[in-house]
């Protein structure tokens, strides 16, 4: 027989004192053991199916919604419970009370949740007040209506919400503006306002993209601890952030050009894609990975209005191809590794490991050959007086992806091999050298 979720949590917390030995544990739905919002997360049990039912029903909208989100399929095993609220149920427990749950709306639900954790049953809080209807004696009642420390989202809540660390990615704003040697502070100031749009346009898609794979982020590894995941941060403080940091992406743009914020809508909308149904195509999400990448270095180059060169971008296509089929296999070697089956929201296997680490490699190799042509072009006389230094790159890249094929293959990579770059050493150290090296070339 399944064990009762909420002993899995023994280790989470010390259980919390009662005021006294209870015959019956009364355990607030909402607002206790729930870290989360019932009703958001009925509704994004599965949004799309969801969405689809609204607009076939015939009833009136908001009934329609009810029934709706009253008989989603809510995977009660992985809501974000609270755990000290379950040790305390379990030292009741232990204590032979018996454990009802307390919810208003959503008694079906309730219910289930009841089941999965193994309490007594349901009280709604109408028969709770009248006193009637009720299983149980007042007298003996203890209830927990409130969870010890619940509070807003703090700081470091929003930041990993907002994925402040991946803002790392939109320096690929600044990237036109260096290799065409136009370092100035008006260019370095236009720059930077593309890479804050950038980073409010990335953040809300992040969010979005969190809201949809709910579902699945809980039955990952490590992305279960995400903010929206682990209930850290409230499913409708983000749907309330998402509109504001489009706006603000749209109002820094707006400031720079109109074709600035068509490259930023081209890239939202891209993204939008991305979250609803490419990322669940295989290669398809690669291809769109790379093309979301090289937008970014399309957008510095609208920014601070320099011509785009063809071999930055060929030379950035096949690079960040390269990055994002490691990623894939990242992930797909992590779940080998953790006894995991083949991931249900992407269409890949485990077993396509083998061919998505030669193609991260071949895509490497590309961006190499496609930069030693471009040292052997004529492009390159009129922006360095010493051509020939460019030469001393190609063995860095070699090193630096080979570096990353094989930190992957050892399953020492994280998801990410952008933000891998920035945190290993020996790539800080490769990517400093090369820096040097075209500054000495010029």
């Amino acid at each position: 027989m399944e064990q009762p979720a909420w002993q899995y949590d023994r280790g989470a917390s010390e259980p919390s004192a009662m005021p006294a030995p209870a015959r019956t544990l009364l355990i607030d739905l909402e607002g206790a053991l729930l870290r989360s919002e019932l009703v958001m997360e009925a509704l994004f049990s599965a949004p799309g199916r969801m969405l689809a039912r609204f607009g076939a029903g015939g009833r009136p909208g908001m009934v329609a919604l009810t029934d709706i989100l009253a008989d989603a399929k809510i995977d009660y095993a992985h809501l974000p419970y609270d755990s000290g609220v379950l040790n305390q149920a379990l030292a009741a427990r232990a204590r032979g009370a018996k454990i009802y749950l307390v919810a208003g709306r959503f008694s079906q639900h309730a219910a289930g949740i009841a089941a999965h954790l193994g309490f007594d049953g349901v009280v709604a809080p109408a028969h709770l007040a009248a006193a009637e209807q009720l299983p149980f004696d007042l007298a003996s009642m203890t209830r927990i209506s409130k969870a010890s420390g619940s509070s807003r989202p703090s700081v470091n809540t929003w930041a990993n919400a907002l994925r402040v660390y991946q803002y790392a990615k939109n320096t690929l704003v600044f990237v036109p503006a260096i290799t065409a040697h136009q370092l100035n502070f008006a260019t370095l100031g236009s720059a930077l306002l593309a890479f804050l749009a950038f980073s409010a346009c990335a953040s809300g898609a992040y969010l979005m993209n969190d809201l949809l794979d709910l579902a699945a982020d809980r039955q990952h590894p490590t992305k279960r601890h995400r903010a929206l995941a682990a209930g850290d941060l409230p499913i409708s403080s983000a749907l309330l952030a998402i509109p504001v940091l489009w706006l603000f992406a749209v109002a820094a743009s707006l400031c720079i050009s109109a074709l600035f914020l068509g490259v930023l809508c081209a890239y939202l909308a891209t993204t939008i894609a991305y979250s609803l149904v490419l990322k669940r195509k295989m290669l398809v999400d690669v291809v769109t990975l790379a093309g979301l990448y090289s937008l970014r270095i399309i957008a510095g180059a609208v920014g601070v209005g320099v011509v785009l060169s063809e071999w930055l971008l060929i030379f950035s296509l096949f690079v960040f191809t390269s990055l994002a089929l490691i990623k894939r296999f990242s992930e797909l070697s992590m779940r080998e590794d953790a006894g995991l089956s083949d991931p249900s929201n992407r269409d890949y296997r485990i077993t396509d490991l083998h061919i998505i680490a030669a193609m991260a490699a071949a895509s490497a190799m590309n961006a190499v050959t496609v930069f030693s042509l471009y040292v052997s072009s004529s492009a390159v006389t009129p922006l360095y007086s010493r051509p020939w230094m460019l030469w001393l790159l190609n063995p860095l890249l070699l090193y630096w992806f080979g570096r990353a094929l094989m930190m992957a293959h050892r399953r020492e990579m994280p998801d990410d091999p952008i933000l891998y770059t920035y945190r290993d050493g020996a790539s800080r150290i490769t990517v400093a050298a090369m820096i040097c090296i075209m500054l000495a070339a010029i």
